[in-house]
């Protein structure tokens, strides 16, 4: 089971949109996806509408350190659960900071079944807080693979590198915990065509050599466009709602979301949504 972290130190970054968007894909493309989110703000939980809403969510998850049925929701893309998020008031922050090897809970979740195992999921994503807190530092360790939204623009550029340096320090804090966290990649996100951001970029790739090797940068670039908030609003996945554009340099959504997910999962390459289910709402919307 491949466990996917979207992460950021820095809020606004599009975290919960590509955690929505990757996991619509995976969805739609046959997998087993489970999505957690983790984050105060419930955006992930309100992303897709849901078929079943489930009585408990993320705080029994982690207070209890087990999935259970009562936690599980149900969207209304086939293939795709979620586990909302019930900690508007930030109750499980300072109550893991009190806690000793709390850092561990969620893997202890995932890892206690018999709902969250390979014979029920194929993958998870979880949706994280734009900053840092034992949470955060929960869902990176839980992860085996941690993916980083960053805007190329200078000042978000510059705080992502110090950003993820520290979130390294956190998850591994000494040469013991090197490769505690997963994978780290990061994907850059809203990229315009024009010449300061094609820089930007370039100074980010090189940047990646600073963090020892431990963070990579994938090929696959989300382009900045409307699509993804039409998608948002439409409260559907962006692959279903644009799937081709007539000509121009810039690729389809539809394009750009399998790419990242051949890019992240080698061995999907050439797996394809393809006929994907259409949801009540976008019947409505023609």
């Amino acid at each position: 089971m491949i466990k996917f972290a979207v992460m950021s130190t820095k809020g606004g970054v599009g975290k919960t949109t590509l955690a929505a968007n990757l996991a619509g894909i995976l969805a739609d493309m046959g997998l087993r996806v489970l999505m957690i989110d983790a984050d105060i703000q419930p955006s992930l939980s309100k992303y897709y509408e849901l078929r079943h809403k489930a009585p408990l969510g993320l705080t029994h998850v982690i207070t209890k350190q087990r999935v259970t049925t009562e936690c599980i929701s149900q969207t209304v893309i086939d293939n795709l659960d979620i586990v909302l998020s019930d900690d508007q008031e930030g109750f499980l922050q300072p109550w893991l900071a009190s806690k000793i090897g709390s850092h561990d809970y969620l893997t202890n979740a995932l890892s206690a079944g018999p709902i969250v195992n390979d014979d029920n999921y194929d993958c998870i994503i979880i949706d994280t807080q734009g900053a840092t807190g034992m949470l955060q530092n929960n869902a990176g360790l839980a992860a085996t693979q941690l993916i980083l939204p960053v805007v190329p623009e200078v000042i978000a550029a510059r705080e992502f590198v110090s950003g993820t340096m520290s979130l390294l320090e956190q998850l591994e804090p000494s040469v013991a915990f090197r490769g505690r966290a997963g994978q780290v990649k990061g994907v850059l996100y809203r990229m315009d065509r024009t010449t300061d951001a094609r820089v930007i970029a370039e100074d980010l790739r090189r940047s990646f050599l600073k963090l020892e090797g431990r963070v990579s940068m994938l090929k696959t670039t989300v382009p900045l466009a409307k699509a993804y908030k039409e998608a948002a609003t439409a409260q559907t996945p962006v692959h279903r709602h644009e799937i081709a554009r007539d000509g121009g340099a810039m690729k389809s959504a539809y394009d750009v979301m399998h790419q990242m997910v051949w890019e992240l999962i080698p061995s999907m390459e050439g797996v394809t949504a393809g006929a994907f289910a259409v949801t009540p709402r976008e019947v409505a919307n023609g």
